[in-house]
C-alpha cells in the first residue's frame, strides 16, 4: 500500500484574503487546473512543519519561520489520488503573509476574500476544500 506524506498551509494575506494555488493545468501535477493551497510532499525525514516551510518557500520565495505556522489538522486517511492509497498529511495557517512579497513559481497566485469561497468551491481541488472547512469550522467557534 502506497502512503503519500505531506504538508500545505492555509496562508492569509495582511488585508485579510485567503493566498491560494491555481495549479498548472498540466497531466503530471495533481489536481491540474484546480485552486489548492501552498504544500508538498515530505522530503527525507523532514518534520511535517519543516516540509511545508522548504515548500511554501520554494513554490512563493516567501520564508515563513516555523514559528509562523499554526497546526490546524493531521489527517490520516484514504488517497483520493492514488487508488488504496493512504495519504498523510498536516495542514497549517499562517497569518499576515505579506501579497508584495509573493513570487509564485508554480502555478499562479489567487487572492480570493473568505465571502467569495463559496464562488470558487467547485474549483478548490479536494484536499483544499477539505482544509478550508476545517479552517472554517475553527474560525466560527473562537
Amino acid at each position: 500500500m502506497k502512503i503519500r506524506e505531506g504538508a500545505a498551509a492555509i496562508l492569509i494575506s495582511t488585508d485579510g484574503r485567503l493566498l491560494l494555488q491555481l495549479r498548472d493545468d498540466l497531466p503530471e501535477v495533481s489536481d491540474p487546473g484546480k485552486i489548492g493551497l501552498f504544500g508538498g510532499a515530505r522530503e527525507g525525514d523532514e518534520s511535517f512543519l519543516d516540509c511545508v516551510v522548504r515548500e511554501v518557500q520554494e513554490e512563493t520565495s516567501i520564508y515563513l519561520p516555523p514559528e509562523r505556522l499554526a497546526l490546524i489538522e493531521r489527517y490520516f486517511g484514504p488517497d483520493y489520488w492514488t487508488a488504496g492509497g493512504i495519504r498523510h498529511g498536516e495542514i497549517f495557517v499562517a497569518y499576515d503573509v505579506p501579497i508584495d512579497q509573493i513570487t509564485v513559481t508554480e502555478g499562479t497566485l489567487k487572492i480570493i476574500a473568505f465571502d467569495e469561497i463559496e464562488h470558487i468551491h467547485d474549483m478548490l481541488a479536494p484536499y483544499a476544500k477539505h482544509a478550508l472547512d476545517i479552517f472554517l469550522r475553527l474560525a466560527r467557534v473562537s
